[in-house]
């Protein structure tokens, strides 16, 4: 499913216009976002939480040539799933 798709099946189920509904879901990513740039976390009980996990530098190696390489450090996006979610796919 698409962020097209996602917009059609939440207006559907919700029984708004999918303009309204592209609005939300725009809304509700730029959120998401803005408060991860911020080093947060959103967490939606029962669905699951995003956050920011910290990657340390490490080596690492070029498949083509075979030769070594630092990796940088970084900030990375994650989302863990929570029980109901785990749930309901088991």
């Amino acid at each position: 499913m698409n962020k097209t798709e996602l917009i059609k099946a939440i207006a559907e189920k919700a029984n708004l216009k999918v303009t309204d509904t592209e609005k939300l879901v725009n809304s509700f990513i730029d959120t998401v976002s803005d408060e991860l740039k911020h080093k947060g976390k959103v967490t939606l009980v029962g669905f699951g939480t995003f956050s920011v996990s910290h990657r340390k530098s490490r080596t690492g190696v070029n498949p083509k040539t075979g030769a070594k390489l630092t990796i940088k450090s970084k900030d990375v996006p994650v989302f863990k799933p929570g029980k109901a979610l785990k749930d309901l796919i088991n």
